[in-house]
């Protein structure tokens, strides 16, 4: 196999990794492999590849941004905190057992 027919692996100068369980949640950003940052919003991406020397970032082209774990507009976990119970749960808990007398 020649070197034209190898295929190549593209890895984007920004990868922004999934949502974090954080009050508030936050992603972390990398930018050429690197830790650059925590980002709260999608605003924070653009400040975090500003400070690196990245200019007019185009969040939407994948060749620039990797986004793990959903997308530019994803910015809550998927997934219930640690105690089992989401703070934005729509359901109450559950009502404590009777007592037992005896």
């Amino acid at each position: 196999m020649t070197e034209v027919q190898v295929p190549r692996i593209h890895r984007p100068p920004i990868v922004v990794l999934g949502v974090q369980p954080n009050d508030p949640p936050f992603r972390l950003v990398e930018i050429a492999g690197e830790l650059a940052g925590k980002a709260h919003s999608v605003l924070e991406v653009i400040e975090i590849a500003r400070a690196v020397g990245l200019d007019d970032v185009d969040l939407d082209d994948p060749d620039v941004v990797r986004w793990v774990g959903g997308d530019k507009f994803t910015w809550t976990p998927f997934w219930p905190s640690r105690s089992g119970r989401s703070r934005h749960s729509r359901h109450p808990p559950p009502p404590a057992p009777p007592e037992r007398r005896g």
